[in-house]
């Protein structure tokens, strides 16, 4: 069963604690390496292509799953492509609030419409997450979106369990 707080030594956990997550949107401090080169490495230790991490980044995004508010620019309720649609949304102009966050404009009214990190952004700048995101945000893709993201989640459930392979 589960232990209560109380019932917990929540000091002897804090190892457990990842430096970095970039599928969360949560780097625990500033590092020399970028929190995209991190999200890479991570992925790559999971065995994931670059499609199946850009799959699960959006997925994960339209689910609300954030450490934070960047990124999270859907209702957080359905599993939906509206994430890689805003993120390629050309009416936002993007600049920096940090070293690692960012805020959208409006072009038109100069309004503050929405938050970010590097991680987020990489799929909008790297020419090749660009192509994938671009892939995903079309009226067309929604089943493929949603099809591709059942295959990758269930390849990072299953990549532990032994009996299966």
């Amino acid at each position: 069963g589960d232990a209560t707080q109380a019932q917990t030594d929540v000091d002897s956990f804090d190892v457990l604690e990842p430096l970095s997550d970039g599928f969360r949107n949560y780097q625990k401090t500033d590092f020399s390496v970028s929190p995209e080169e991190m999200l890479l490495d991570r992925a790559q230790l999971m065995g994931l292509t670059a499609p199946e991490m850009t799959v699960l980044i959006g997925g994960l995004r339209s689910l609300g799953i954030s450490a934070g508010e960047a990124g999270l620019w859907t209702d957080g309720k359905s599993l939906s492509n509206e994430w890689f649609v805003k993120l390629l949304d050309m009416n936002v102009a993007w600049s920096p609030t940090g070293a690692n966050s960012y805020q959208a404009k409006d072009r038109s009214s100069g309004a503050a419409v929405r938050s970010a990190s590097r991680v987020d952004l990489v799929f909008g700048s790297n020419s090749q997450l660009r192509a994938l995101a671009e892939v995903y945000a079309q009226d067309d893709s929604k089943d493929k979106f949603i099809s591709d993201f059942i295959a990758a989640w269930s390849k990072v459930m299953n990549s532990d369990r032994f009996d299966l392979q």
